[in-house]
């Protein structure tokens, strides 16, 4: 297969056009990954260990201390990318619930309400977190509430 890569400034997001006779198999393989929106994300599980993570394998993002953690089923890693690009890039299915926290919504196992009427979150892999006031009218609406 040929290939052609065009970098230009004059491209504010990329665009693939591509030139073909027929559908293959190879050709609709492209055609979904590229329009899937799954990106990896790349992260380190130690100083010299880098992982691939699909979007779905993360249940949490949270800055701590200054640093970007990504938290996976059992195992937390350390992302070189702040918040907002992480929430650019795994898109839709995650949503951010504090100034430092977004979440994966499919893994939530169940909402709290405190005293305050703050909402608690625990997610399936034992995580928890609160959903600070700027995020609140958000998770609601996205809960139907």
């Amino acid at each position: 297969m040929k290939m052609n890569v065009d970098i230009s400034p004059d491209y504010k997001e990329p665009f693939a056009v591509i030139h073909t006779d027929k559908v293959t198999d190879e050709i609709q393989r492209i055609i979904d990954y590229l329009g899937s929106g799954d990106t990896p994300i790349t992260a380190l599980r130690n100083e010299e260990d880098i992982v691939v993570l699909k979007p779905e394998e993360i249940y949490m993002v949270r800055v701590e201390n200054g640093k970007t953690i990504i938290y996976g089923d059992k195992q937390k890693f350390r992302s070189k990318k702040r918040l907002y690009e992480l929430s650019d890039q795994l898109g839709k299915g995650f949503m951010q619930i504090a100034k430092s926290t977004l979440i994966n919504l499919s893994y939530i196992d169940s909402i709290e309400t405190d005293f305050g009427g703050q909402l608690s979150l625990k997610l399936k892999n034992g995580s928890k977190d609160y959903v600070s006031r700027t995020y609140i009218k958000d998770f609601k609406k996205y809960l139907g509430l």
